[in-house]
């Protein structure tokens, strides 16, 4: 049932200098926060994706409820966020875009697979159903095998607070799949989504004619994660632990430009793993 009977494709406004998920630990709580705003929100989840500094819900329900689940889900990561990477005022000015959409019109299903099709247009994997953070894997799939794992009944609520970091009552049926998180399949709408788009042929259809199927026209590359991780190992074992920001500028332009040979990183992608503005990455990249 999709409260409301109104549809929004919510979009947060990409992060160019910082990322949201700076490793697997962060997309994990991100997977868990999105099923605790879920149980909190009077919305219908009926496709969404996280990516390192974006994400995107199909959300089914009142405009104000979509506005209210999105901005729930912002702060609580927010103070994960902030207690993690002792980062201040993270997200508060994170723009959110919601776009109306209809049944019938194809709009739904365009959304659905522009969701969908995200990862796989960032080159961070070759199919959209390879991509763990979202619900890629949900469509015209084994529900039974998305459902794999332990009943969050079954767990004792210190158990699910250590591996949620949240106090909010689950369902009993929930779902804690082995990657340490609440399997979607728990909460996403995904029968809804399939009666619309009636055929796996159909949904591949939409999946390989979407904008973001078009942009994709390389092998996968790096992670922002595998860079971050990178960056951490070179300025451990060339300047002895000392953070990137610290250094010097003649010493950080060559650790950046260690890194763009390495992991063939374009400007765009240092500026978000490091938080140096793509202005001073580019410019760092450029000195001889």
């Amino acid at each position: 049932m999709i409260m409301g009977e109104r549809i929004w494709l919510v979009t947060t406004e990409h992060l160019k200098d910082n990322l949201w998920f700076k490793d697997e630990e962060d997309f994990k709580t991100g997977m868990n926060y999105v099923a605790v705003s879920n149980v909190l929100s009077d919305v219908g989840i009926l496709a969404f994706v996280l990516m390192s500094n974006h994400v995107h819900f199909v959300l089914g329900g009142y405009e104000e409820s979509a506005r209210s689940f999105i901005s729930r889900l912002k702060q609580i990561y927010s103070r994960y966020y902030r207690f993690k990477y002792s980062s201040k005022e993270f997200l508060r000015n994170n723009k959110v875009d919601l776009k109306e959409l209809s049944i019938g019109d194809d709009s739904f299903e365009r959304a659905v697979a522009y969701v969908q099709m995200n990862p796989v247009a960032a080159n961070v994997c070759a199919s959209h159903i390879m991509y763990p953070w979202g619900t890629g894997n949900l469509l015209f799939c084994n529900a039974k095998a998305s459902l794999q794992g332990t009943k969050v009944k079954d767990l004792s609520k210190r158990k699910l607070l250590q591996i949620t970091h949240s106090k909010v009552v689950f369902p009993p049926n929930y779902i804690l799949d082995e990657r340490g998180y609440i399997s979607p399949a728990s909460y996403v709408q995904f029968k809804f989504v399939e009666s619309v788009f009636r055929t796996p042929k159909r949904l591949n259809y939409f999946l390989n004619s979407s904008s973001k199927a078009r942009q994709n026209s390389t092998l996968p590359t790096f992670s922002d994660q595998s860079v971050v991780s990178a960056i951490k190992d070179l300025c451990n074992s060339v300047y002895g632990g000392a953070n990137l920001l610290d250094l010097p500028f003649e010493k950080r332009s060559d650790l950046l430009k260690q890194i763009r040979y390495r992991f063939s990183s374009d400007s765009k992608q240092l500026s978000r793993v490091t938080g140096l503005s793509p202005e001073n990455v580019q410019k760092a990249l450029d000195t001889f």
